[in-house]
């Protein structure tokens, strides 16, 4: 259970990076309404390659991907 919500520095490093994923995919023709469950799924992605065991990877996977999604929208409100 230690490892399951443990922030590293690669893990904080990972957020930006799917975030550029997410934006890549939607430059590709992806729509944005799918943008947080691409940001979810490349967050899995990414903690698995990492080498979580399963829940781990599962769980921090979710919340990398959600963080870099709210990471998004709180910087595309501030300027508007």
């Amino acid at each position: 259970m230690e490892t399951l919500l443990q922030l590293s520095p690669i893990v904080a490093a990972a957020i930006p990076v799917i975030l550029g994923l997410v934006e890549v995919v939607k430059q590709l023709g992806l729509p944005s309404k799918f943008a947080t469950l691409a940001a979810i799924l490349f967050g899995i992605a990414i903690s698995w390659v990492l080498g979580n065991v399963w829940p781990a990877f599962l769980t921090q996977g979710i919340l990398m991907g959600l963080a870099s999604s709210g990471l998004f929208s709180g910087v595309k409100k501030q300027f508007e």
